[in-house]
């Protein structure tokens, strides 16, 4: 009849020509394609989610998470593994996943199953919770094993924020690790300031007072507010035995919001009495803030009488510990006490 109206017929076996041109640019477009394919990509990515899927199974099954034994094709098939665990956990059996019920909604698809429809229903269980922090771990400890230098990156946020009373690295650095190494997460971020006390300070008052300086210094500038907790730090030198000087570190944590005000010191290191004494005496008797120190501290002592010393860093020296590490010490200490004196947080 439709040759007899003068209608052209397409053979049924015939693809129509949108689909010819779509093969077309499909072959076009696999002959200039890189060696590695989509598809190949698309399989690691599938084999990776797959391999979850099957940890997380495992470990509910060997924890008694899973009362009832599971069909085999939940552990294989993708597509039909949720509607196999809807069976399995049926009405009255004690099991610690429950599955949240859901209304649909009609501007969305319906289609929920699969890898994202089981890792839905049981994303608030804590076995899975467990298994995807240990794998964020090991994914971390990983990233930060090849380059140690994304540690900061990784671990800076949350609700912590602290500044610390100086843009040197060897400060703002080793007080950002113990602080992450405690809370976990933490921004930490350093501003220098300065103290109205002598560079090289004596005694613990006078380190003490170095530090609530460089403290209150930032908060009558304005570089930070009135309310944000800062850690300082200030070296100073005392002597604890006749003739036997050393330099010790001091940090404190000033915290208004909570009320918080706390100390830490650094280990002791010895300075030998000759290099005290020279500091002394480049030091004018009339000068102002002789109450509080000496012009000249020790490390430029230090620096100008032994060949490849740094004036900030000769501890390491003397003792073969580094001034960062000695830092780093004092202010995870710092860090535990403050910790412990927050109040705990609520959910």
């Amino acid at each position: 009849m439709m040759e007899e109206s003068g209608i052209e017929a397409t053979p049924p076996g015939t693809p129509p020509p949108s689909a010819i041109a779509a093969k077309d640019a499909a072959a076009t477009a696999a002959a200039v394609a890189t060696p590695v394919s989509l598809d190949t990509v698309g399989r690691s990515i599938e084999d990776v989610a797959e391999d979850l899927k099957k940890q997380v199974l495992e470990e509910m099954t060997q924890h008694g998470r899973f009362p009832v034994k599971l069909p085999e094709s939940a552990l294989t098939d993708p597509i039909t593994q949720q509607a196999n665990l809807s069976s399995a956990l049926a009405p009255g059996t004690d099991s610690a996943i429950t599955f949240p019920e859901e209304h649909d909604d009609p501007r969305v698809s319906t289609a929920t199953g699969g890898l994202w429809g089981f890792i839905k229903g049981v994303a608030e269980n804590p076995m899975v919770k467990s298994v995807l922090d240990k794998t964020k771990h090991s994914v971390e400890t990983m990233i930060t094993t090849l380059d140690p230098g994304m540690v900061p990156y990784i671990k800076t946020g949350g609700e912590l924020d602290i500044v610390v009373t100086s843009n040197k690295e060897v400060k703002v650095a080793a007080i950002r690790d113990a602080f992450q190494e405690v809370f976990g997460m933490a921004v930490v971020t350093g501003e220098a300031a300065q103290s109205n006390i002598a560079p090289q300070p004596v005694g613990y008052a006078a380190g003490l007072k170095g530090a609530q300086e460089r403290i209150n210094s930032l908060r009558r500038t304005g570089v930070i507010h009135e309310k944000q907790p800062a850690v300082s730090a200030e070296s100073f030198i005392e002597e604890l035995l006749p003739d036997k000087w050393f330099d010790i570190g001091c940090l404190i944590i000033e915290d208004p919001i909570h009320g918080i005000h706390l100390e830490a010191f650094t280990q002791a290191t010895p300075v030998p009495l000759q290099y005290v004494q020279q500091a002394k005496s480049l030091t004018p008797e009339d000068y102002s803030l002789r109450w509080s120190g000496l012009l000249v501290t020790v490390g430029e002592v230090l620096e100008k009488n032994i060949q490849n010393v740094n004036r900030t860093d000769w501890h390491v020296v003397f003792t073969g510990m580094s001034r960062r590490q000695m830092i780093y010490s004092a202010a995870k200490a710092l860090a535990g006490m403050y910790k412990q004196q927050l109040p705990p947080r609520t959910v």
